[in-house]
């Protein structure tokens, strides 16, 4: 065995699988992550490297007895064990030892059975049959489950014996998918409403007869829809913003949320005619939350604004404060309507999601509503729930710890 290369190798195979991790996510908070967990599987691959050189891992070659090891020494098992992928040693075209996670991940039939049984997956079989047994890696996409991503490393440790490892980077992969779907949904929000006023104003220019002012008149109202409507597209985004850069940090204020329930409702009432319907059940002596003041008015906001919106326009909108179990407080918003379909309910929060896109961006909807709701409550450190049931309504239900809760919450850490 050639244990000082394989030490070697074994500890560029560790670094070199961080350093890549962490220069794909470039300098943000996943990359300095992928950094530190590079570094950590360097540290455990080490140890393991120090354990070959120390006993035979694979079948044995000779009748010299392998010593054991000391008392104070990990087993190879443990330190297989303590790292986080899957690791296979593969002897010849057989698995001969298979850590927890490889094992979670591939079956327990892997051990002693063949690389191409155990893996089974054509990229795979053409890198793990290779004449000579070369090292390498390949990305598997679909092993396990079809949105699986992995990248299969093989390293050679001697003539016939090779370290197989599975990273999954199906996180990393899924981020970087939701990055660049939510560029393209926001430009594409921005781009429609600009088209609209560049094609009206193009024609207003033309329209400057004295016979024209109805047109313009006509023109320059919808121009000032669609104006209103990237503003409000604008708004939503800088307000998503900062609510992630804050959201390792719990808010602490006081919040009486039945009276900012009773604010908000007042101050709809006063600028929409639909909010008349709208019907406050809030409990006595109810404890303040902790939370961010501003932040629980927006998403009072956008929960009974979406329930006027979507509700049915002769049936009321409900809106209750009262306490939970658990030193919660809950608010329920519930509106009478056509409901949601169970197929939605799942995706209603992510960003530029719509069930009925026309209908949405007819009543002014600019996608981020409830995207931003999500935020807001996970910041809180509380819980949503939404349940609708078509034909009868939709029900939105956030609990909030109330703020002696969540301070002796945060005196017991």
């Amino acid at each position: 065995m050639e244990r000082i290369g394989f030490t070697a190798v074994m500890g560029v195979l560790a670094l070199s699988s961080g350093l890549a991790l962490a220069i794909a996510a470039g300098s943000e908070p996943l990359g300095i992550t992928a950094g530190v967990l590079g570094g950590v599987g360097l540290t455990l691959l080490l140890w393991l490297a120090r354990m070959w050189a120390s006993t035979e891992i694979g079948p044995a070659r000779d009748a010299v007895p392998a010593a054991s090891p000391s008392p104070s020494e990990p087993r190879v098992e443990d330190v297989l064990g303590a790292v986080d992928d899957p690791l296979l040693l593969v002897e010849g075209r057989q698995v001969v030892r298979a850590n927890a996670a490889a094992i979670a991940a591939l079956g327990e039939h892997v051990v002693d059975d063949d690389i191409r049984l155990a893996i089974r997956h054509p990229a795979a079989t053409e890198l793990l049959t290779r004449d000579g047994h070369a090292g390498g890696s390949v990305e598997l996409i679909g092993l396990g489950d079809a949105d699986r991503v992995w990248t299969l490393s093989v390293l050679p440790l001697g003539p016939t014996t090779r370290l197989v490892r599975l990273s999954d980077h199906s996180a990393t992969r899924a981020t970087e998918r939701m990055r660049v779907d939510f560029v393209a949904n926001a430009s594409h929000e921005l781009r429609t409403p600009l088209a609209s006023l560049i094609g009206f104003i193009e024609t207003l220019e033309d329209a400057n007869g004295p016979d024209d002012a109805t047109i313009r008149i006509r023109f320059l109202a919808i121009m000032a829809g669609e104006a209103r409507r990237m503003q409000r597209l604008v708004d939503d985004l800088i307000s998503l913003s900062r609510i992630e850069a804050d959201k390792h940090r719990a808010p602490a204020d006081a919040v009486p949320l039945g009276a900012l329930a009773r604010e908000t409702a007042d101050t709809l009432r006063g600028s929409r005619s639909d909010a008349a319907r709208i019907t406050l059940a809030i409990e006595d002596g109810l404890p303040p939350v902790s939370g961010d003041r501003a932040q629980l008015s927006q998403l009072l906001h956008n929960l009974i604004g979406n329930a006027l919106k979507y509700g049915d326009a002769a049936k009321p909108v409900r809106v209750s404060v009262a306490r939970d179990a658990g030193g919660m407080v809950r608010l329920a918003v519930a509106d009478e309507g056509d409901g949601i379909p169970p197929r939605h309910l799942p995706r209603l929060t992510e960003r530029f999601y719509r069930v009925d896109p026309g209908r949405s961006r007819a009543a002014g909807g600019t996608g981020l509503g409830l995207a931003i709701v999500k935020h807001i409550v996970e910041r809180h450190r509380g819980r949503l729930d939404i349940a609708s049931t078509q034909g009868v309504g939709t029900t939105v239900t956030v609990l909030l710890p109330a703020l002696v809760e969540a301070r002796n919450a945060a005196a017991a850490e």
